[in-house]
């Protein structure tokens, strides 16, 4: 049996008489009675690690450790500095991905229909998005059945923008790690990914923070809301089908992975992070959970369910209503027959006395045929009045319940200037003198409805100041400022200004 080596580094040797004295006198043998080890054979001595050069390797027991760099100790902190959460990873990614693979479609949708709205291929006053081309190749005539159509889709669109933020704010936050590796670019195949990512994230948070902004009539972005936000969501949306193309097929394995019943019942003391893979998005050192997955997910949709509450209300109306906290203010319209939301009132408007007083009149043309009509207020109550009960519905999002209008219908008005049968479309021009929708041009099929009007009454009352007397337009089935307060000229047969005999 051999004796086992000393585990201690070999010492240079010395002279006899240098060497230590024994334990054992030598007449006695040593404790342990194990065969010596075979002696080397004659010759020289092999060097030995003590007899390797100075400037030759160490043995790691006499290695001492070399300080680390200041930008090396930062690289080793990092990792298990913001991004520890032991619950992110592909799981809960792609569970939140995939209620806003539902979700941004469905904005996308409602916002194509509400563009389309506005008729905007009519006239250019109607066209806030000029330079479009061929991103208007769906649109269509407006309908104007059913008259409750674009106050639904306008509804779903804003309620459901602002109940997505906090899944997209726990998306973000799921996948931030992946913003930040480095080094950003490797090749060319990965800049296209991180410049899909970057329009992704960028495009999406665009989106929803003007949308929110609009919802609130806070016009803080440089230009028109509607250019901006239109443009914007074809690049978002673009950037979505991109990133679903390439990541589909690991979202499915990822969902694949966790069965989501047995997440919702996994407490934060038996939470374990995911298995690490080639994602990015789980940590390498997490840190002990604070939450499980069940109550992260439970937290988002709190948050939505909060959002819901408080902004529903301003498009479904009843009780709702007055829980619409996130509905635009400062717009009280009081009580009574008018007590009703409003969006731009007179002031706003810079409706002056002198514009709506004793001297108005409503001027009416028959474009091409030199048929003019100028009618007093008196001259119009005179006029074979009509009700309709439609609502108003807003960009906004918020909408009213159904009001009963009284006023002149459209096509009786046309026939005054020459249009006793199908009367052509119409161009309103409104007193406002400035600004967006001060004049708007409406369809065929929207004069000849009968529950188009030019409105003098409301709920049995004349109409406010604010809700546009002494008239109004009033379409089914149209956006609010397509419905012109403050009306003082018609031209039938006119899609624009100018347009007379």
């Amino acid at each position: 049996m051999e004796v086992p080596s000393d585990p201690t580094p070999d010492r240079p040797e010395q002279p006899p008489s240098a060497q230590p004295p024994s334990e054992h006198p030598p007449s006695e043998h040593p404790p342990s009675k194990q065969p010596a080890s075979p002696q080397p054979p004659p010759g020289p001595t092999p060097p030995r690690a003590a007899d390797a050069p100075a400037s030759g390797p160490r043995p790691a027991d006499d290695a001492s450790p070399t300080p680390a760099s200041p930008l090396a100790r930062l690289n080793s902190l990092l990792p298990q500095g913001p991004w520890r959460s032991p619950l992110r990873g592909p799981w809960l990614t792609s569970v939140f991905g995939v209620v806003l693979l539902v979700g941004i479609p469905v904005l996308f949708l409602t916002g194509l229909l509400s563009y389309a709205a506005y008729n905007p291929n009519l006239s250019p006053v109607n066209d806030k998005t000029p330079g479009k081309g061929l991103l208007g190749f769906y649109l269509f005539s407006w309908p104007t059945h059913p008259y409750w159509l674009y106050r639904v889709d306008q509804g779903v669109h804003v309620t459901l923008g602002i109940v997505l933020v906090p899944v997209l704010l726990a998306k973000l936050w799921s996948v931030v790690p992946k913003l930040f590796t480095l080094p950003p670019v490797r090749s060319p195949a990965h800049a296209l990914d991180r410049l899909s990512l970057l329009l992704l994230v960028g495009g999406g948070i665009f989106e929803f923070v003007t949308g929110v902004l609009n919802v609130q009539l806070d016009y803080l972005f440089p230009g028109s809301f509607y250019p901006l936000h239109f443009y914007g969501a074809w690049v978002f949306f673009g950037a979505v089908a991109a990133h679903v193309a390439l990541r589909l097929p690991r979202t499915v394995r990822a969902l694949r992975s966790r069965d989501f019943r047995a997440e919702l019942r996994t407490p934060t003391s038996r939470t374990v992070p995911e298995a690490e893979d080639d994602s990015g998005l789980v940590s390498t050192h997490p840190a002990a959970p604070t939450m499980s997955r069940r109550g992260a997910l439970g937290m988002v949709g709190l948050g939505s369910v909060a959002l819901f509450v408080v902004t529903a209300g301003q498009s479904i109306g009843g009780p709702l209503r007055e829980t619409a906290l996130l509905a635009p203010h400062g717009r009280d319209p009081g009580t009574g027959p008018n007590g009703f939301p409003i969006n731009k009132t007179a002031a706003l408007a810079h409706i002056r006395p002198q514009d709506v007083g004793e001297g108005w009149r409503l001027v009416v043309h028959g474009a091409g045929n030199g048929h003019r009509v100028s009618l007093t207020l008196d001259e119009l109550r005179a006029m074979a009045r009509h009700g309709s009960a439609l609502p108003i519905a807003c960009v906004e999002g918020w909408s009213t319940s159904d009001q009963h209008w009284e006023g002149v219908r459209l096509a009786d008005l046309a026939a005054l200037v020459g249009h006793p049968t199908d009367p052509p479309g119409v161009f309103v021009e409104s007193a406002q003198l400035s600004g967006s929708f001060r004049a708007v041009a409406l369809r065929a099929n929207q004069v000849r409805d009968p529950r188009s009007l030019l409105a003098l009454r409301v709920n049995g009352a004349e109409l406010s100041h604010d809700h546009g007397y002494p008239a109004r337009i009033i379409v089914p089935n149209a956006p609010g400022v397509m419905n012109t307060k403050w009306v003082r000229q018609l031209t039938f047969g006119a899609t624009t200004f100018g347009a007379r005999a």
